[in-house]
């Protein structure tokens, strides 16, 4: 079941196990079940410090990761492969003795819960974002013996899957109840649990000399070079890693011929953390003034001062605003084919979106999905040629131009789209299970309305060494008018705008 170079791998990790591992097993007499009991073995067969036993569970075919005394209350429902592959790879890791990579800060939160919490998690296999969430959940369980955590693949559960309308993943349970949709940070699961940040924790903090917002691409590379100055640096983020954690694959990153996104900020979060910054995670900015020093109100109600300020707060997904698009999110509406596609395998969708990444989104869904039904607002396509092609080449893939979403419907779930031909004005309504939007995206930056000089599309505008129309503000990546939306300009823009900043502190 495992290629050669992943058990070369595997065997590597495996020599670091401290303590000895039992993998209790719970199947029936299906196919998935000899499936997961020979992947099972083979892991078994790869360490004289694991080995097998049967288990009791609730779902078969499961699997646990325990110490050869007591359990940790980590179970697989389901084999974790592709993206999850990693999740067991760690907790064997951990509960083989392993300390868990996290700072003392979560490590105290974690064990400063006192209630039974289990966690259920829902996941697809070609999940990037799901990763981070079973390995949070699976670190405080073996932190806490309050915590346990099942992961439950979808594909192999799909009538669960269906029972619960669970219709994007990650989809968290806890005890039962509904908990969390989407991509979550260990501090944000904690945030959810234990309460967010106290305002104690940033009261009396000297003022910065740079301070970043932003923990994406441009924020981590202006935090870096400003730290590099010897100045005292400081980033504030709600979760670190931006929009590139919803990318895939990444191919142009130079140096570096493929990376996927959650891995790349996974690195460069390590590189950050190797200078003197201070990062302050799970809070906002809320409001930026210009006093003697610019200060920024946090959503805790905290105010931080520094003598400049680098604005790196990225984008994020552009919504249509039709009705029914936030009532069923995660209900059918969703905005990552890779995340969510598995999860409509034979169904009919639409995808909402004519550029480059809708046509990839309509590619990728068509060898998953029954039917998929492109809609463009404008007369033709906006997606490069290539993508055109082979899109045109696939015969399960109808594409509308000219055509304006007017509204999803659905009642517990999406069942349909109505759409408005631009050219005869005919309403149509599209029976369909789930509708995928990618129209581009949007700054954020509506806190700083009347603040900055922006575009009229939100964007901040700055000059050629990053400052915008404030003197001491400075902006980076894609919140800025940059000509392009890339990884790589971002954290080149990153960098300039910290010179800028260290620059500006020089000359004032």
């Amino acid at each position: 079941m495992l290629d050669a170079e992943i058990k070369k791998q595997l065997a590597q990790y495996l020599e670091m196990l401290e303590n000895d591992i039992v993998l209790r097993v719970g199947l029936d007499s299906s196919d998935n079940s000899k499936k997961l009991s020979d992947f099972v073995q083979e892991i078994t067969g790869m360490s004289p410090k694991i080995s097998m036993i049967e288990g009791s569970f609730e779902r078969l075919p499961s699997f646990s990761v325990d110490p050869k005394e007591g359990e940790s209350g980590i179970v697989f429902s389901g084999i974790p492969l592709g993206h999850e592959f990693t999740s067991l790879v760690l907790a064997l890791l951990q509960v083989g003795g392993r300390a868990p990579k996290v700072s003392e800060k979560v490590k105290k939160q974690i064990l400063s819960i006192k209630q039974d919490l289990h966690f259920e998690t829902y996941v697809s296999l070609s999940c990037h974002n799901c990763p981070d969430v079973v390995q949070a959940l699976n670190i405080m369980s073996v932190l806490n013996p309050l915590v346990s955590h099942t992961m439950v693949e979808g594909g192999m559960f799909q009538k669960e899957i269906d029972a619960k309308n669970i219709m994007g993943v990650p989809t968290v349970f806890l005890n039962g109840e509904e908990f969390s949709n989407g991509r979550m940070t260990i501090e944000q699961i904690l945030e959810k649990v234990v309460g967010g940040a106290d305002i104690s924790e940033f009261e009396n903090k000297d003022p910065y000399d740079v301070l970043v917002i932003g923990g994406g691409p441009a924020g981590a590379s202006a935090a870096i070079y400003a730290a590099r100055k010897g100045i005292r640096t400081g980033l504030v983020a709600e979760t670190f890693g931006g929009q590139v954690l919803e990318t895939l694959g990444i191919e142009n990153v130079i140096g570096t011929k493929y990376i996927e996104g959650p891995e790349l900020m996974r690195t460069v979060e390590e590189h950050v953390n190797e200078y003197d910054v201070d990062v302050m995670k799970t809070v906002r900015t809320t409001k930026l003034e210009k006093n003697e020093l610019v200060e920024l109100t946090l959503n805790n109600g905290a105010v931080l001062k520094s003598k400049t300020a680098i604005v790196a707060t990225g984008a994020r997904w552009r919504n249509i605003n039709v009705p029914g698009e936030k009532e069923f999110k995660n209900k059918g509406v969703a905005y990552c084919p890779h995340c969510d596609g598995p999860l409509f395998a034979g169904k009919n969708v639409a995808v909402i979106g004519g550029g480059n990444s809708g046509i990839e989104a309509a590619i990728d869904l068509a060898g998953l999905v029954n039917h998929v039904t492109v809609l463009e607002f404008m007369s033709e396509l906006k997606a490069d040629q290539v993508l055109q092609k082979r899109l045109y080449s696939l015969p399960n893939v109808t594409v509308l131009t000219n055509v304006q979403t007017k509204e999803i419907t659905g009642t517990e779930k999406v069942n349909g789209v109505t759409y408005v031909n631009r050219e005869t004005n005919e309403e149509v309504h599209l029976e369909l299970e789930g509708v995928f939007i990618l129209i581009g995206l949007v700054p954020n930056t509506e806190w700083l309305e009347g603040t900055v000089e922006r575009t009229k599309m939100g964007e901040i505008i700055v000059d050629k060494r990053g400052a915008s129309s404030l003197p001491g503000v400075f902006a980076a990546g894609d919140c800025t008018d940059s000509a392009y939306k890339q990884i790589i300009i971002s954290m080149g823009s990153g960098a300039t705008a910290s010179l800028g900043a260290f620059d500006y502190l020089i000359r004032n």
